[in-house]
C-alpha cells in the first residue's frame, strides 16, 4: 500500500532532474552565446589582423545578428515538422563549422560571410532547441527546461565571453572562435547519440509554407511578439548604454564599466535559472506581467541610483538583468502553447528571436540619436523605463484575455 503522504504524479515529475539531452542543448545555447557577442571584444584585433577599419570590422556583428534575425525564420519556417530533429542537428553542425572557417577565413569578406552563415545556424538552433528541450520534458518540466536553455545562452554571455576574450589575448583572435566551435562540437556529439526523435514532429503531417505563414495573422502572436519587442528595446537597448550611464552616475566617471556589465550577465543566469521552476507552477501570462513590472522597476530605479551612487547601480543592474533574461521563458512557453496545434510553434520562437534582436537594434539607435539630442542620461534611463511600461500594459490585456 502506497504512503499517502509520498509524492507522486506531477510533483514527482516537476522535481525530477531534466532530461540529459536538455542540458547538451543547453551546452549549445552556450557557444551560441559566445558567439553572438564575442566578436564585439575580437573587433580591434580583426581590424588589425585584415588592415581594416575598425567600423568596418563592427560590420561583422551586423552580419551575425542580421542573418540570425532575418534568415533563421525563414529557414525555420521552410523546415518540415518530421524533420525537426534532423534539422537541429544541421543547424548546430553549420554553426560549428562556420565559426571553425571564421577562423580560417584568408580575407575579411570571407570572414565576413561566415559570419553571416555562423548567424543563420546560431537562430535556427535555438528556436529548434528551445521547442526539442519542451518536448522532451515532462510538461510539468517545460518551463525549467527552457529556463535551463536561456540559462546556458546567458552564461555564455557572461562566463563565455570573458574567457574567450583571455584567450585571444594570450592565443590570438582565432582561439576565441575555435573555442566557440569546441563547444559547439561537443554538443553536437552529444546530440548525436542522445537527442530522440522528438515526440511531436515525429507523427506531424506536412504543413504548406502558407499555412505556417499564417501565424502572422494571429492576433495573439503578434501580441506576444510586440511585449518581446517592447522590452527588448527597453532591456538590450539600455544595455548598450551602461558605459555612458556609469560616467554620468556620482563618483563613476572614473570607473570600469566591466563589474556592471558582470552583475547585468549575473542576473541574467540567475534569472534564467529560477525563472524555470515558476514557469511550470504560474500561468505563462502572469508570469510575464510580473517578470515585465520587475523591469520597469529596475530600470526607473537605474537612473536614480546613479544619481545617489555609482555602486548603487548594482543592485537595479542585477534585477534588470534577471528580469530582461528571464522574459523569454514564460514568452516561449506562450508562443508554444498558442500554435501547438498548427504545429508552427517553432518558427513562432524564431520570431521571437528576430523582434529582440530587433529591439535590441530599435533601442541602441534610438538611445544613440537621443545622446545626439543632448538628452541627459536619467532622461534616457526613464525612457526605456517608459518602454518597459509600455509591454506591461499591453500585457496585462493579454493576461486579462487568457
Amino acid at each position: 500500500m502506497l504512503d499517502s503522504s509520498s509524492p507522486s504524479g506531477p510533483d514527482v515529475a516537476a522535481t525530477a532532474a531534466l532530461p540529459a539531452t536538455v542540458y547538451l542543448i543547453a551546452v549549445g545555447a552556450f557557444a551560441l552565446g559566445m558567439a553572438s557577442y564575442v566578436t564585439a571584444g575580437l573587433m580591434p584585433m580583426i581590424a588589425s589582423a585584415f588592415a581594416v577599419s575598425v567600423a568596418m570590422a563592427a560590420q561583422l556583428v551586423t552580419a551575425f545578428t542580421l542573418a540570425y534575425g532575418l534568415g533563421s525564420p525563414l529557414l525555420v519556417a521552410l523546415l518540415p515538422a518530421r524533420a525537426q530533429r534532423c534539422g537541429l542537428l544541421i543547424a548546430l553542425g553549420v554553426f560549428v563549422l562556420a565559426n571553425g572557417a571564421s577562423a580560417l577565413a584568408p580575407g575579411f569578406s570571407s570572414l565576413l560571410a561566415w559570419r553571416a552563415i555562423a548567424g543563420i545556424g546560431a537562430g535556427v538552433y535555438l528556436a529548434l532547441g528551445i521547442a526539442a528541450a519542451a518536448g522532451v520534458s515532462a510538461p510539468q518540466q517545460r518551463g525549467k527546461a527552457i529556463g535551463a536553455i536561456m540559462g546556458g545562452m546567458a552564461g555564455g554571455t557572461v562566463l563565455g565571453v570573458p574567457l574567450s576574450l583571455l584567450l585571444a589575448q594570450q592565443l590570438g583572435w582565432t582561439a576565441a572562435l575555435w573555442l566557440v566551435a569546441l563547444l559547439g562540437a561537443l554538443a553536437l556529439a552529444g546530440l548525436l547519440w542522445k537527442l530522440p526523435a522528438l515526440p511531436a514532429a515525429s507523427s506531424a503531417p506536412a504543413i504548406p509554407l502558407r499555412r505556417k505563414l499564417a501565424l502572422l495573422a494571429d492576433g495573439r502572436v503578434l501580441a506576444i511578439l510586440l511585449v518581446s519587442l517592447l522590452a527588448a528595446i527597453a532591456s538590450l537597448g539600455m544595455y548598450t548604454f551602461i558605459a555612458p550611464l556609469l560616467a554620468w552616475s556620482a563618483q563613476g566617471a572614473a570607473m570600469s564599466s566591466t563589474p556592471f556589465l558582470w552583475a547585468w550577465g549575473v542576473g541574467g543566469i540567475v534569472g534564467s535559472v529560477l525563472v524555470g521552476p515558476w514557469a511550470d507552477k504560474v500561468a505563462a501570462p502572469k508570469l510575464t506581467l510580473f517578470i515585465l513590472a520587475l523591469l520597469a522597476l529596475a530600470l526607473c530605479a537605474l537612473p536614480l541610483a546613479a544619481g545617489w551612487s555609482a555602486w548603487l547601480m548594482l543592485a537595479p543592474i542585477v534585477l534588470w538583468g534577471a528580469a530582461g533574461w528571464a522574459l523569454q521563458v514564460p514568452q516561449n512557453q506562450q508562443l508554444l502553447a498558442v500554435r501547438a496545434r498548427q504545429g508552427d510553434g517553432n518558427l513562432a520562437i524564431a520570431l521571437n528571436e528576430s523582434a529582440l534582436y530587433l529591439g535590441s537594434a530599435i533601442g541602441a539607435a534610438t538611445g544613440g540619436v537621443l545622446l545626439l539630442l543632448d538628452w541627459p542620461m536619467w532622461l534616457l534611463g526613464a525612457s526605456a523605463a517608459l518602454v518597459a511600461a509600455a509591454a506591461l500594459l499591453l500585457q496585462s490585456g493579454l493576461a486579462r484575455r487568457s
